[in-house]
């Protein structure tokens, strides 16, 4: 979930200008994203579109309460773009499922970092769609690739060891990495779908998409669940629903370029709670590899901002997947 809808979204000013409230909404969306992957982690080796379900299924509830209190229910279904829709599910689900069989097979802290390549794939992957992309945000993203290959160097050397344990490991990476790409493809849909859609009808109709088609995978061998299992996944899609109301709000009160890199406490977060939880310690690789991809980030939002003053807005924010 990292800085990824800075670049998703549609040229719009916050509705409300109130910077602190929206660093501030910003960081505990960020926190409670931290914790919803905390538990799907906690939850063992689940198949991954059970899990996808739960995530899916139980983060309609807060996002059904928010858009009812709001009056915007009735017309949150609304849509003229039904197949898009589906597309753009389809990319998301895809890379939850690889998202989530990453998180339960690396340390919490490499599988979040990992991550942070997607808005570096945002980027080249709107220059193949016809987006203007000069030379100093293809620099970015190119450092930020290799910060990715940093972190995951043990890992993807152990296709040359003695696999095992470490051959799983070199698999969650490989998964992470792939669940960024098509991360960042679900996000294209997103700038395409927000043109004629409301947030609102994006959100509900990702939750439902992605849940029927985690549900379909119930033949390919679904595992009875404890009540420790079941406790963290409908924790886990609550948290989800809930993390992206805050995400929204908080980019209803300020603009992209203030809110944005306050994504990346969500690596001190992952380390902290890795360590707790988990008793991971984060190598050496993934802190200089963080390092390097997170600049690279934050070069790409600074340059986002950057040319989008002249044009006279700032992005807003839309529902992550």
């Amino acid at each position: 979930m990292p800085a990824k809808a800075a670049l998703a979204g549609v040229r719009e000013r916050p509705s409300v200008e109130k910077p602190l409230v929206g660093i501030a909404l910003k960081t505990l969306s960020v926190a409670v994203f931290v914790c919803m992957s905390t538990l799907i982690k906690a939850t063992g080796e689940l198949p991954t579109g059970q899990i996808a379900f739960f995530r899916s299924f139980f983060a309609l509830i807060p996002l059904l309460v928010i858009f009812t209190a709001r009056g915007e229910l009735r017309t949150a279904f609304h849509t003229r773009r039904r197949l898009r829709h589906v597309w753009r599910a389809l990319a998301g689900v895809t890379s939850m499922w690889l998202s989530f069989y990453g998180l339960t097979h690396l340390p919490l802290p490499e599988a979040i970092t990992i991550n942070y390549a997607q808005p570096l794939a945002v980027v080249a992957l709107g220059a193949l769609v016809g987006e203007t992309v000069r030379i100093y945000r293809w620099s970015a993203v190119i450092l930020g690739f290799a910060g990715v290959v940093i972190i995951s160097w043990p890992d993807l050397t152990a296709f040359l060891g003695d696999g095992g344990a470490n051959h799983a490991e070199a698999l969650g990476a490989l998964a992470i990495i792939g669940a960024a790409l098509l991360s960042a493809v679900a996000m294209l849909f997103v700038r395409l779908l927000v043109k004629t859609e409301k947030a609102a009808t994006v959100a509900l109709y990702f939750s439902i998409n992605a849940a029927a088609m985690s549900l379909l995978t119930l033949p390919f061998g679904w595992q009875a669940l404890t009540f420790k299992q079941i406790s963290c996944l409908v924790g886990a899609g609550i948290c989800g629903g809930v993390a992206q109301v805050l995400m929204n709000e908080s980019y209803r009160r300020a603009e992209m370029s203030t809110i944005a890199p306050f994504e990346y406490t969500s690596m001190l977060l992952a380390i902290a709670s890795g360590y707790i939880f988990f008793g991971e310690v984060p190598t050496i690789y993934t802190i200089v590899g963080g390092v390097i991809v997170v600049s690279a980030g934050l070069f790409v939002i600074w340059r986002e901002h950057r040319l989008g003053l002249p044009r006279g807005a700032a992005r807003k924010i839309t529902l992550p997947s």
